[in-house]
């Protein structure tokens, strides 16, 4: 069973994201093994000079690089990453463990993004939308468009 790690900066607030989450952790647990890790998001002042913004990114990119799990492919989120519909995620993924990958992390940034540093490292770098959207929607986003790419893949009827 393919081991996901999803790797979010900042906490989650609200409850009905928490419920979203858990609700999707739930249909996941049936194709693979999920774990949420959330690291603190670095301070920033109001308007943060660039000087400040790159040392957040590289605080947070040290953190995100000691969850790593191990021979892992790795899946930044991020704006300029490439669109792929769900079918071709579940494709990817398919791709991805007939190739022998047993492990996943998935990035998610905080409000200044990810450092470039861990972009690089990533098998695939993977845009929601050229919009943007607060980090707690794009964490049950990811996690409802990993299911529905897993049910694709399993011949599941969830995906129309």
């Amino acid at each position: 069973m393919l081991a996901v790690r999803l790797i979010c900066v900042g906490k989650l607030g609200e409850r009905f994201w928490a419920e979203a989450v858990r609700e999707y952790q739930k249909r996941l647990s049936a194709y693979c093994k999920l774990e949420i890790v959330e690291l603190p998001e670095q301070r920033l002042p109001q308007t943060p000079a660039p000087g400040e913004i790159a040392r957040a990114l590289d605080k947070e990119a040290a953190q995100i690089e000691a969850k790593l799990l191990p021979g892992a492919a790795v899946v930044a989120l991020c704006i300029e990453g490439k669109a792929l519909s769900s079918e071709q995620l579940a494709s990817w993924l398919d791709e991805l463990t007939v190739s022998g990958t047993s492990r996943l992390c998935l990035l998610i940034g905080g409000s200044c993004g990810l450092a470039d540093r861990v972009k690089c490292r990533a098998a695939l770098r993977l845009s929601m939308s050229p919009m943007t959207f607060p980090h707690h929607l794009a964490r049950v986003m990811v996690l409802e468009q990993l299911y529905r790419a897993m049910n694709i893949a399993a011949g599941g009827k969830y995906h129309k």
